[in-house]
């Protein structure tokens, strides 16, 4: 009975030194919330390590990111003169893992292919290996080789954290099982938010007045702003006291809605404010009275977080995934069509006339963020590694 009980206190501390590693191509504000978040949590008490593929990023002009509370390792930085191979990169990725004593990691791009080969040889190794995703069925059409292929991608994984029902579904559609799918892998931390913004979170902080709309986003075809700037004219026409349109981003349409912003003579009212980092970001929303997100396309939306946090409602499509968890069409925000930007100018106009309806609003979106927060992150990855490690005590 003795020795059994120290084998089983050794055992213990064995899997205490064992790492969990996020493995990311470059982290940004977000990732290093998520890292941080799982560090704190009371029942995981097991050395954090963020492996970041790349040190740059091709989408985000983000700076660099580190934390506190785990260790962060970069494998490719950028003074690379080439992109690595395939094989070197998913060879890399392993033997980072390995070095780390990490006993359970987390990925997402799983159809990439160096993810998948070494998913596939973390897998033989003895490591649990787990996919993050926010991808819906809805995104984009679907074609049924491509998705077959999919599910084979998916086949090294112990278990999903996805973001919403959507996601959910899709997760549990290519093969995973439901009860290994978790969520939500798309959280931020609220807290982080409203300290960078400067300002109480609404209906708090700045006045009513003094609020404009804001829309944050890359400017690229499937993000919808061609439509949201035509339905910020008709909003203009349809109210006494029109506000302003902040536009935070920059991408390869930005000549195209300059021009569109002339030809409507709207130069003194949508104002094209750049890329913003996080902290920018949260400063722009302090002031925001509303933001608007009508994508087209929109796995998810991490900007609806970074509103909430600060108490604003949001007017998005339906085809952003943060709408299954985060919004309540006439609560704390209103649900669009993405083509619809009569739609879109009637609830701008509602939310800018009628303060007392904004403030209700705003009200409720506060007390959604929690919906948002990274706590739920990392509560899913406790789910996840407690599941898969009673599973192999069995």
């Amino acid at each position: 009975m003795q020795d059994r009980k120290i084998i089983s206190m050794a055992k213990m501390a064995e899997q205490s030194t064992e790492a969990i590693a996020f493995v990311w191509d470059n982290f940004g504000p977000m990732h290093v919330d998520r890292c941080e978040a799982v560090a704190s949590h009371s029942l995981i008490m097991r050395p954090i390590v963020g492996i970041e593929l790349f040190s740059d990023s091709s989408e985000y002009d983000w700076r660099p990111e580190t934390g506190t509370k785990f260790t962060k390792t970069t494998l490719y930085d950028k003074s690379r003169s080439r992109r690595p191979s395939t094989v070197a990169v998913a060879w890399r990725l392993v033997s980072a893992c390995i070095n780390a004593r990490a006993k359970d990691v987390f990925v997402c791009n799983y159809d990439r292919r160096y993810i998948f080969i070494a998913a596939v040889l973390l897998r033989l190794s003895g490591r649990r290996v787990y996919v993050m995703g926010c991808s819906k069925f809805d995104d984009v059409k679907r074609r049924v080789l491509k998705e077959f292929i999919k599910s084979f991608f998916l086949l090294p994984y112990r278990g999903a954290i996805a973001s919403g029902v959507r996601s959910r579904d899709y997760f549990r559609f290519l093969g995973i099982a439901q009860e290994r799918i978790v969520a939500e892998y798309n959280t931020l931390s609220t807290e982080r938010i409203r300290m960078d913004s400067g300002v109480d979170p609404a209906p708090n902080g700045s006045t009513f007045e003094e609020r404009h709309f804001t829309i944050v986003a890359r400017f690229v075809e499937k993000k919808n702003l061609i439509m949201a700037i035509r339905a910020y004219q008709m909003y203009r026409e349809n109210t006494a006291r029109p506000r302003r349109l902040h536009l935070c981003g920059a991408g390869p349409l930005e000549a195209d809605l300059r021009a569109l912003v002339k030809d409507l003579a709207l130069q003194d009212d949508v104002i094209f404010l750049g890329f913003l980092q996080t902290a920018d970001v949260a400063r722009q929303l302090g002031n925001t009275l509303a933001l608007i997100l009508p994508s087209i396309e929109e796995q998810f939306g991490n900007v609806v977080i970074e509103a909430q946090a600060v108490g604003l409602p949001v007017l998005l499509s339906d085809n952003c995934g943060a709408r299954d968890k985060l919004i309540r069409s006439g609560v704390n925000g209103f649900v669009i069509e993405p083509d619809n930007p009569e739609g879109l100018s009637v609830f701008m106009k509602m939310l800018s006339d009628d303060q007392k309806l904004w403030a209700s609003m705003a009200t409720a979106a506060l007390g959604s963020a929690a919906n948002g927060d990274v706590r739920c992150f990392a509560d899913g990855v406790q789910k996840l590694i407690s599941r898969n490690a009673a599973s192999a005590r069995d």
